[in-house]
């Protein structure tokens, strides 16, 4: 099965948390599928996925909830930390020991917590609403995370790099699926609250060096510079308001 092509099921016109498994195939050079960017799949093969019967389906286990869903052969996960759990192994991007993996692991749900405070800020009351139908909701959210919890995620990720030593990476054992993650967290803190991370990246610099020791791998910058690589756009998750971006 190590020689079956990995399929990616994500929205196709935003980055979102799909980003985060398309940065660690592009960085190991793995062939994927990126389904629905097709135009004759689309959004329906993430339907039929989702919604198969049990009879129907080609894989095993019970349907995914929502997108991101890598599948590959018969298994299909979802969940960005648990996506990453399997390929990081399978794609020399995490250590292959239990302990090694559970400590990725630590940090890829911690990274998750971030990003879905990051959604919140704009969503604060319902995703069944508009932004612009929760405004005043979401200028406060915003105004808690970019003065409490920013700072306090940027901090813990700064003592993680410290506390490693050496080069800055977040795992001892050196590039992983962490530090991939780590730079599409700066690049969507750095597009959504632009003010905010002007002011924290000085005091932060290990954080800013694993962002540009990212964007510097070969495969990585080519797919920067690649139409593969979408903008970052106010259907994501890090979606760029005036109202929002707030001075600490």
């Amino acid at each position: 099965m190590e020689d079956t092509v990995y399929e990616l099921y994500y929205w196709p016109h935003i980055q979102g948390r799909g980003e985060f498994i398309r940065l660690a195939l592009e960085d190991a050079g793995a062939p994927y599928d990126d389904v629905a960017r097709d135009p004759a799949r689309g959004v329906a093969a993430i339907r039929a996925l989702l919604d198969a019967s049990p009879d129907a389906r080609d894989y095993d286990g019970p349907a995914p909830f929502a997108p991101p869903v890598l599948k590959h052969g018969r298994v299909a996960l979802s969940q960005v930390a648990n996506i990453l759990g399997y390929l990081g192994p399978r794609l020399g991007l995490m250590p292959g020991d239990d302990a090694g993996r559970h400590r990725a692991m630590l940090v890829q749900l911690t990274f998750a917590d971030l990003v879905s405070e990051v959604h919140d800020t704009h969503h604060p009351t319902s995703t069944q609403f508009r932004y612009e139908d929760q405004m005043d909701a979401a200028r406060e959210r915003a105004q808690a995370f970019v003065r409490l919890r920013l700072p306090k995620f940027l901090g813990w990720i700064e003592r993680t790099l410290r506390d490693v030593g050496g080069p800055a990476q977040m795992l001892a054992t050196g590039h992983s699926t962490c530090d991939l993650s780590l730079f599409q967290l700066v690049e969507g803190l750095r597009y959504a609250f632009p003010k905010a991370m002007a002011h924290f990246e000085p005091s932060h610099p290990r954080v800013v060096e694993v962002r540009d020791r990212v964007a510097e791998r070969p495969r990585i910058a080519a797919y920067l510079a690649s139409p593969r690589r979408l903008a970052f756009n106010e259907n994501g998750i890090f979606r760029r308001y005036a109202a929002l971006d707030l001075v600490p």
